[in-house]
């Protein structure tokens, strides 16, 4: 007698019927796959909501209040509050009617109310204002760390960094306006993957132009440090770091969703950029604060400055002379430049505090 087949209780499948009394198969397999999928997206979404609204309530709480109104505040404040609304609403799709396992299996969305629809709709929606912001407060980054170039140069990086985010812009708001139309048409999204790839790409693309921008600007500024035997651990270093990690982290997650199937993984991207350039910013603040707290007082360096007769002509700042031997933000000078105020160590001083009060104005 041959033997039979052994039976895998793992494999087996079982039928529903549809509204028009139609058999639907299904198998075990498919079954696990639909639910370990909506568990990780579910996860993932959930994990970049707590994160964002602890960096959000992190950023409020920190931030002095003659800062608050600035506009780079603003923003990432706004980025924040978008990406937990996104991530919310994200998490509501897998809790509602849209992810039952009949409607998924059977196609029939009948009792999706139009209220469902329209939060699917709106996650659309704020992925393109997600990424304005994104690429907003990156054109402020760039402008600081550019502030002082001289003007061709800048507005070389200008042009090329308008233009590069104009062109993520654009894939972006035509994924959503056709991501918009498949969701209320009920059709298949297979269609848009190339769009989708494009928008993903093109987002890479400008958050690692813009970073690479920064990174740059901030090395070499810090190698001429280090040639001049300029020590310690200064503001412009940790904007420097947080800089390679907004260049180098989002990168990864681009270009592992290309390699490892995990759901929504992309989504990751921009909630990295909005926790990481409000740190930088809190950071830098806090190391500045800490500076001035532990330098000379005032009165002191005027001592200091009027007995070794220092001369009140400072070094030229984005064409414009100093009158006093202080920095822009009026942290004292340091004792090895008190003598010539126009040292290059006294003048990479000035560029990298006027860099950081332009951060902190605009």
């Amino acid at each position: 007698m041959a033997d039979q087949p052994l039976f895998d209780p793992f494999s087996q499948s079982f039928t529903l019927l549809s509204g028009d009394g139609m058999a639907i198969n299904i198998t075990i397999p498919e079954l696990d796959a639909f639910i370990l999928y909506s568990v990780q997206i579910s996860i993932n979404h959930a994990a970049q909501l707590g994160a964002s609204l602890i960096i959000l309530v992190v950023l409020l709480l920190l931030t002095k209040p003659d800062k608050r109104k600035t506009p780079i505040l603003i923003i990432n404040c706004t980025a924040l509050v978008l990406n937990v609304l996104r991530s919310l609403l994200q998490c509501l799709y897998f809790t509602g009617p849209f992810s039952e396992t009949y409607a998924y299996f059977s196609l029939d969305y009948s009792r999706v109310t139009r209220s469902d629809y329209a939060s699917q709709v709106t996650i659309t929606v704020l992925m393109w204002l997600l990424l304005l912001c994104v690429e907003a407060s990156l054109l402020l980054q760039v402008r600081v760390v550019c502030v002082t170039l001289l003007d061709f140069y800048k507005h070389i990086i200008y042009a090329l960094s308008t233009c590069i985010a104009g062109l993520a812009l654009a894939f972006r708001l035509a994924l959503s306006i056709e991501n918009a139309k498949v969701i209320l048409s009920l059709e298949s999204q297979f269609s848009l993957h190339w769009l989708a790839s494009a928008a993903n790409i093109t987002t890479s693309v400008s958050i690692c132009w813009f970073s690479l921008v920064f990174v740059i600007k901030l090395g070499l500024a810090l190698n001429q440090r280090k040639k001049l035997n300029v020590g310690s651990f200064r503001p412009m270093q940790i904007i420097f770091i947080m800089g390679c990690q907004t260049l180098i982290i989002p990168a990864i997650f681009s270009i592992i969703e290309y390699f490892v199937p995990l759901p929504s993984i992309d989504s990751n991207v921009l909630t990295l950029v909005i926790i990481f350039l409000p740190l930088s910013s809190l950071w830098a603040s806090a190391s500045v604060d800490n500076r001035r707290r532990h330098s000379p007082k005032p009165e002191v360096e005027g001592k200091l400055l009027s007995s070794n007769g220092t001369a009140s002509t400072g070094p030229l700042i984005g064409e414009k002379f100093l009158n006093e031997p202080l920095t822009p933000s009026g942290t004292p000078i340091t004792r090895t430049s008190l003598s010539n105020p126009s040292s290059p160590a006294n003048t990479l001083d000035k560029h990298m505090y006027t860099e950081l009060e332009v951060q902190q104005r605009v």
